[in-house]
């Protein structure tokens, strides 16, 4: 349930690693006949086609690691335990978190609604149902995701992390988003990489022509901050890319603008794949 996509060989292998949580589009059968959903509003929580935008990343010497399974069925950008006690018919371990923001937005590592608000699931879970995504799904995502940035850290001394998503273009509500941009990139308000990582994104997304907004609304999820730590040569920066630029979000398809968009990020790829090293190894 997890793909992990290397250099091509004979590739000069680069210290750049492309995460894609939110991409998978495989729904096992158990899933579906739990939900009250049919299959396309499930799909409503999907960055769709995220992982194919950014699909040059081997060809550039960079890792690509991409959740096969649904964003839906179990999400790797939370903490391992980002529980809804409301979710379960037992009580839940001591060490789940169940206060967080995120699980009272219904968001947590099993997600109670879809991005629109709706309801997923008919009936109470077993929490033996959770430990058993958090085994087969987010577990192998992490150990994958984790042994790349390692490979990419014994080999150069450092580490680059682009954590990869799309953002819808209209509000819950459907009205437009008004000033929206094109893309944001969050680095934890200065907290997960260096300065250059994202300056170097920003000024070349802004050099072909994207709006480019910093934090806001998206500063960075678990991933971001779990991964993120400059001082030690191991730098984290999300991307959130507007989805009307790419796909058409009522059937969910790529639109014409897909190409151009693939194009752009294969740049930044090689942009933040040829950063200095030296610039950005564990300081002293």
């Amino acid at each position: 349930m997890v793909a992990v996509a290397g250099p091509q060989p004979g590739a000069a292998t680069r210290p750049l690693v492309l995460s894609s949580p939110h991409s998978g589009a495989t729904y096992p059968p158990a899933f579906l006949r739990q939900s009250r959903l049919d299959p396309v509003s499930l799909r409503r929580s999907e960055d769709c086609f995220v992982d194919r935008l950014f699909a040059s990343a081997p060809r550039r010497g960079a890792t690509l690691v991409r959740a096969l399974f649904p964003r839906a069925y179990v999400d790797p950008n939370r903490e391992p335990y980002e529980l809804d006690p409301a979710m379960f018919r037992d009580n839940l371990p001591a060490f789940a978190n169940t206060r967080s923001l995120r699980v009272l937005g219904g968001l947590g590592t099993i997600a109670r609604v879809v991005a629109d608000g709706a309801e997923i699931y008919r009936e109470k879970l077993a929490f033996a149902e959770a430990e058993a995504r958090i085994a087969e799904c987010y577990r192998p995502y992490h150990a994958a995701l984790a042994e790349a940035i390692g490979s990419a850290e014994r080999g150069h001394g450092m580490a680059i992390l682009l954590d990869c998503h799309s953002m819808p273009s209209l509000a819950n509500g459907g009205e437009e988003h008004k000033g929206r941009p094109d893309i944001v990139l969050g680095d934890r308000f200065g907290m997960s990489c260096a300065a250059v990582v994202i300056e170097t994104a920003e000024r070349l997304l802004r050099t072909r022509g994207y709006r480019v907004g910093r934090n806001d609304p998206y500063a960075g999820g678990y991933i971001t901050h779990h991964y993120g730590r400059p001082r030690r040569g191991r730098h984290a920066l999300q991307i959130e890319i507007n989805r009307a630029l790419y796909m058409d979000e009522t059937r969910l398809e790529p639109n014409r603008g897909f190409a151009q968009v693939q194009a752009d990020l294969d740049a930044l790829i090689e942009a933040l794949a040829g950063l200095p090293e030296t610039d950005l190894k564990a300081a002293p």
